[in-house]
């Protein structure tokens, strides 16, 4: 758009972008994305918003409306399509991803908050606080692009919900719920144990594609959740569980690098690292 934005880090900060500018790239970025939609089979996606019929999630002391972090159960790639086409939120990302071609561009674009993967900072100074303060910044400034968690941290089939990571709770701010389904009668838009390549090629040849939203209402945090956010993280999780008929499954991601593993015939890690948040 004729000039950069600003640069901290060397990191193109495209979700400080202000004026016609910023309208111009969501607007391309949304359309583009349902575009790519369409594309893949994607002709109508049903899309419900749910309104709170709990008196206590109605009120609310001195905390705006606004949620800083939109928190979805991860199915396939195409989950992030969606949300760009919908918000147009920011990711979290490898900081290398903003060195790719074309990708990287579109992360810019997206103002992804771009982390050191290996870094694991146990205090809220490292990625966490990161996250944190891009969330806090979203809830209180209406400009700022909304922040995109996944917080299972890994993708399922669609019928199962594992536990969440603490990286979207720790803003203590509202949080708003959405649960993806995919209907299919042949082959299942979940992505996990085949090459990405192969994936597209066989959803292209399912001609048409369904996706189901649901829009649960924004969840605020109650002052015992603030405190907790291993209590805030179970309870949005338990939430999103209830509303969307998923199952509960305490399976995380180290097990499932081991059942990746069994089928690609590769020898099976004998030690599993304790999950962490």
């Amino acid at each position: 758009m004729l000039s950069g934005p600003f640069r901290e880090e060397e990191q193109e900060d495209y979700a400080h972008m202000r004026g016609w500018r910023r309208e111009v790239v969501v607007r391309c970025g949304k359309f583009l994305s349902r575009a790519m939609l369409f594309t893949l089979g994607f002709y109508w996606i049903n899309e419900t918003h749910r309104t709170s019929s709990s008196e206590e999630r109605r009120v609310i002391a001195d905390v705006s409306e606004r949620p800083g972090v939109i928190v979805s159960n991860h199915v396939s790639y195409l989950d992030i399509l969606y949300h760009m086409s919908s918000s147009f939120p920011s990711f979290v990302a490898k900081r290398s991803v903003a060195r790719l071609p074309l990708v990287g561009l579109i992360s810019k674009c997206l103002g992804c908050i771009y982390v050191q993967r290996e870094s694991k900072s146990s205090g809220f100074n490292g990625v966490s606080g990161v996250v944190a303060e891009r969330i806090e910044q979203a809830h209180q400034d209406k400009l700022s692009p909304m922040v995109m968690l996944f917080p299972e941290g890994t993708t399922t089939n669609g019928d199962y919900l594992l536990p969440f990571k603490t990286g979207a709770f720790l803003a203590k701010v509202p949080v708003l719920p959405v649960i993806l389904r995919y209907h299919y009668k042949r082959f299942s838009p979940a992505w996990d144990s085949i090459s990405g390549a192969r994936h597209v090629l066989l959803l292209l040849c399912q001609f048409v594609n369904h996706l189901e939203v649901i829009h649960l209402p924004v969840y605020h945090p109650s002052k015992l959740e603030k405190e907790d956010p291993k209590l805030y993280a179970d309870n949005v999780r338990r939430f999103m569980a209830d509303e969307g008929h998923l199952i509960l499954s305490d399976i995380g991601l180290a097990e499932k690098r081991v059942y990746h593993a069994a089928l690609n015939g590769n020898t099976v890690p004998r030690i599993l690292h304790q999950k962490d948040d």
